[in-house]
């Protein structure tokens, strides 16, 4: 498919070819073993910051390359190409998700303690935002924050944690107080060394399976006042601009995975024979790889044009949530496809399209469902109650 200006240079496809090399001597190879174990090591996001891949598009003084938003485009991609959505989607965390906030809203300090570190894959991070009873309704978290002198503490618990069984840190969302809805919300940095922190249970996926996601229980965890990050109160504000991102990326991820099967379905189809001829001279398949690859590169250009926008400083919410449904609904549509061309031998654990199509069902679930991106685009379309 194609990738052009005005969204990639020469230098975004050099880093395009380094990441994928990385990729297939580094990653690839011990995919099978992360999946079945549901964890990958640590030291493989220690060697990604030593490379510098976790710090791509962050400015040199917090230690990144001074990249610009496409390079986090092209680590989204080329990560996916590993064959799995989870160790992409763990490293998205750590890069996209838990950090920028980070960045945005942090000062110094933090900027020292969290963000550095996370560049330099010596910490691991969280983003804890939903609750066993809270998910898509933000404002109405109850993970309770209480200031207590020079320290706030903590009580609650927090669902989905993606690295949370052994993240070092997390980007907690949390209620400082009683205001009513959102206005009560603020966002807290949270060791998770601290006493009073429980990891309740490792969470069991139906995909995603190399990325360990947990239950995290706080009970009267002491935390540091100047550990809030920006401003009390602010915290939906910071937490909704974070989205945006997250939206981006889990997009372009998407796209790349539909991409991924695309490719190993059109490769079977090409070498499988039946009745006597290669499967893709079938009218019935040759047609549906054509609709496979349209539907891929409609979502690829849509989510290009938009992350143009949003790398110049937009934040233009209901074209990310279009992206985000489409690509979301695209992917899991052409995984789908690509299991079936495959016929029997797709639905065999051996076959890795069968772990694509599971794995691509999540995005139209995380960082906002499919019910929720088009609750926001009828919204701002003016088309909703």
């Amino acid at each position: 498919m194609s990738r052009h200006a005005p969204y990639f240079t020469v230098e975004h496809e050099e880093m395009r070819k380094v990441i994928r090399k990385f990729v297939a001597s580094e990653i690839t190879p011990y995919i099978e073993e992360w999946e079945e174990t549901g964890e990958f090591p640590a030291a493989i996001v220690k060697r990604m910051g030593d490379l510098g891949f976790l710090g791509l598009r962050y400015p040199e003084e917090v230690g990144g390359q001074g990249g610009d938003y496409f390079m986090g485009i092209v680590l989204a991609e080329e990560l996916i190409r590993c064959g799995c959505g989870g160790f992409p989607m763990a490293i998205a965390v750590q890069t996209d998700m838990a950090t920028p906030p980070i960045y945005q809203f942090g000062n110094a300090e933090q900027h020292e303690r969290f963000l550095k570190p996370a560049i330099r894959g010596e910490k691991i991070a969280a983003i804890g935002i939903s609750e066993p009873d809270h998910g898509s309704d933000v404002a109405s978290i109850r993970t309770r924050a209480v200031r207590d002198g020079d320290e706030w503490v903590i009580n609650g618990s927090k669902m989905f944690i993606t690295n949370g069984p052994r993240a070092d840190f997390i980007t907690l969302v949390v209620r400082t107080s009683d205001a009513p809805g959102y206005k009560g919300i603020s966002i807290i940095l949270v060791e998770l060394d601290r006493p009073g922190i429980t990891i309740s249970r490792k969470l069991d996926k139906v995909g995603m399976r190399s990325s360990d996601t947990a239950e995290i229980i706080f009970e009267n965890v002491r935390v540091p006042v100047g550990n809030l990050l920006g401003e009390e109160g602010k915290g939906f504000y910071y937490l909704m601009w974070e989205l945006q991102g997250e939206r981006m990326i889990a997009a372009a991820g998407a796209v790349e995975a539909a991409q991924y099967a695309y490719e190993m379905a059109l490769h079977y189809a090409k070498t499988r024979k039946q009745f006597g001829q290669t499967i893709n001279q079938f009218q019935v398949i040759s047609h549906l790889l054509a609709q496979m690859a349209t539907e891929i590169e409609v979502c690829r250009q849509l989510t290009y044009a938009t992350a143009y926008r949003f790398a110049r400083g937009e934040v233009p919410s209901k074209e990310i949530s279009i992206v985000k449904l489409a690509s979301a609904q695209m992917a899991h549509w052409v995984t789908d496809r690509a299991l079936q061309i495959f016929g029997g031998s797709g639905y065999m654990m051996e076959n890795p399209v069968q772990r694509l199509w599971r794995d691509t069902r999540l995005y139209r679930i995380g960082a906002g469902t499919d019910e929720i991106m088009k609750e926001i685009i009828s919204k701002e379309m003016g088309i909703g109650l």
